[in-house]
């Protein structure tokens, strides 16, 4: 057995607390040091999206002091909008929303929501509670100053200036309307952000996750939040959202920042977790101590319940699937932020989180990287400082070719927001046909807002229509969130280039529907479009819609891979002992090679040492 495996999990983590060096081996000492270990915590987002309460946030942190604090979960982050009263699940209330603002123009939590904020003590008596549990305090805000500041004209404390000498309109947020950009050249600017964490701070504030700050990149105002929290004296983990932060200024971030967010929001979608291979590759090199590249939430246990996109659900991931998750997280050294809701977690979820190995290799590993990636078998390895061992863990990414597009009956071409009314016309003889398929491919944009609504599906055999939406699909698959019936993907109302439907399908890309036809259908129609979701609240959107008379999927790849891992490049020469760090087990002792049998979609994480 390898040395440390008798420890608890929270000696495991106060081994290399305060030890953790940057893959450049050089510690650092400012800021960087309030996060020494990637920040491993609980966000409302993936449950609550932006209605949650307090009773909420005191139960998920009740939950995380009693079964997680003492494996190093302690953040309890409360994400967006805590200052609006009236907001709602599905998209945000911005046509009446109820603002909560102080007579500076800074936005305080929301009484009815937050009961204890009450008579101006804002987040003091939540965060005061939150650390009696032994945890920290954190809150999600949008970068810039409130619209509703400016519209008032609200002085700006410590300052001569008021709300409307500060803002500009440039670069706005696209998808929400909260703020305006500070323009950092105009007196008052720095003293706004100065304003609002001089507050935070006196609420006992530990994190802050800065929203609308990576892409586009606002290297301005990144600056003047730095120097902000600074001022405080307090030691504020700062986030950035959402990503991916451009490459180019990955060293300018991580001399700002604790962690930055690689990608757009992250859901239980297989498709987007697959993309995170390249994208952690893409930035290993950038992590070090207190400076963390930032792969998203963890989408796991039960989520959707008031989310922004989706129903109340279990994770959509398989079993395979979450361990690849947080496999892949763990040897690429992300924040761990867990997107469920704590209270309702089942005995496999909190394995995962509970598991003191996998969170050793998360906290105390280093020289993190992709060994190799061979078409879908992929292998990353880092060194353990401790004990001179190597982790191992081995990906096999490979999927079934779902859509093999010369096989289509029509095809819609590319659809995005350059194109005319955002859909195209389907009319489409199947005569004949006795199955018809459905799918919905995303367009490669990069953009992951991918919703997308069949709008007034109908069959015809002769004189007679029948709707599609009568019927019951034999099969329904899509990336993100559940086929919805008379509703988008995210249960809104169907809404295309500005129209409300009241019949058709929303689903996500990728996605797969399978009818069985009524016999005598000779004709298919609908309209293919973009939804209302992706269409006002993002700067892309790509799909492309294509309808199938016979099975569009190409074959299955073998449930499980052999996947060889030569030893001597991880520098072994010798015979190695391996554990499993998932199951615990002792594997046995290898010269030579490792050849871990791995299923589709699963991984494997070892430790190696070598035989003395």
């Amino acid at each position: 057995m390898y040395k440390l495996k008798y420890l608890t999990g929270i000696a495991l983590i106060a081994l290399c607390s305060c030890q953790v060096f940057g893959q450049s081996g050089k510690k650092k000492a400012d800021f960087h040091d309030w996060a020494e270990t990637p920040p491993m915590g609980w966000n409302s987002w993936d449950c609550y999206g932006p209605t949650v309460v307090e009773s909420e946030v005191k139960a998920n942190a009740d939950y995380m002091s009693e079964y997680l604090k003492n494996y190093g979960w302690n953040y309890v982050v409360i994400d967006i909008r805590w200052y609006v009263g009236n907001d709602k699940a599905n998209g945000y209330n911005e046509k009446d929303a109820i603002y909560s603002i102080d007579q500076y123009g800074r936005f305080v939590p929301a009484v009815n929501r937050f009961p204890s904020s009450a008579n101006g003590k804002g987040f003091k008596p939540l965060a005061d509670y939150i650390h009696s549990k032994g945890l920290k305090f954190g809150i999600h805000i949008m970068r810039g100053i409130p619209m509703e500041a400016v519209k008032r004209n609200l002085p700006i404390l410590h300052s001569n200036v008021t709300a409307q000498q500060v803002y500009n309109d440039d670069r706005l947020c696209t998808w929400l309307h909260d703020m305006y950009s500070l323009d950092a050249s105009k007196e008052g600017a720095q003293e706004y952000y100065n304003s609002i964490f001089e507050l935070y701070a006196s609420w006992g504030l530990d994190f802050v996750k800065v929203d609308d700050l990576s892409s586009p990149y606002h290297k301005e105002e990144i600056e003047m939040i730095r120097k902000a929290i600074d001022r405080t004296g307090r030691k504020i983990v700062f986030s950035t959202s959402p990503g991916e932060t451009p490459i180019t200024e990955g060293k300018h971030v991580g001399q700002h920042a604790n962690m930055w967010r690689t990608v757009g929001d992250f859901w239980d979608s297989w498709q987007q977790l697959k993309e995170h291979f390249e994208v952690c590759n893409r930035w290993a090199p950038f992590i070090s101590s207190g400076a963390w590249p930032d792969a998203d939430m963890l989408p796991l246990g039960r989520i959707g319940i008031r989310a922004e996109r989706g129903a109340n659900r279990i994770s959509n991931f398989t079993k395979d699937e979450q361990y690849t998750l947080m496999t892949l997280w763990s040897i690429f050294h992300s924040p761990l932020m867990f997107g469920g809701d704590l209270p309702s977690n089942d005995a496999f979820t909190l394995s995962l989180l509970t598991n003191k190995d996998v969170l050793y290799v998360n906290k105390c590993s280093k020289n993190n990287r992709q060994l190799f990636r061979k078409d879908d078998q992929i292998a990353w390895i880092a060194d353990d400082p401790r004990t001179g061992d190597k982790f191992l863990a081995v990906f096999n990414a490979a999927d079934q070719v779902q859509i093999l597009e010369n096989k289509a009956a029509w095809s819609s071409g590319l659809i995005n927001k350059q194109t005319p009314g955002f859909s195209r016309t389907v009319d489409l003889d199947i005569t004949g046909a006795t199955k018809l398929y459905l799918t919905v491919n995303d367009g490669g944009d990069g953009n992951d807002w991918d919703h997308a609504d069949w709008i007034d599906p109908v069959l015809y055999r002769g004189n007679d229509s029948i709707a599609l939406t009568s019927l019951k699909w034999s099969k329904a698959t899509t990336g993100w969130g559940q086929v919805c019936v008379n509703k988008s993907v995210s249960e809104a109302d169907l809404i295309v280039d500005g129209k409300k439907y009241d019949n058709g399908i929303g689903v996500h890309a990728n996605s797969v529907i399978v009818y069985d036809l009524p016999e005598g259908v000779t004709r298919f129609k609908a309209k293919a479009g973009l939804d209302n979701a992706c269409v006002s609240q993002n700067v892309g959107a790509s799909v492309k819609f294509m309808v199938f008379t016979q099975d569009p999927a190409g074959p299955v790849p073998a449930e499980t891979v052999k996947i060889p891992v030569l030893l001597k490049n991880l520098g072994i020469h010798s015979a190695c002992k391996v554990h499993d760090l998932w199951s615990g087990k002792d594997l046995g002792v290898f010269k030579g090679n490792f050849i871990p049998t791995i299923k589709r979609h699963g991984c494997g994480l070892y430790r190696i040492s070598v035989v003395k």
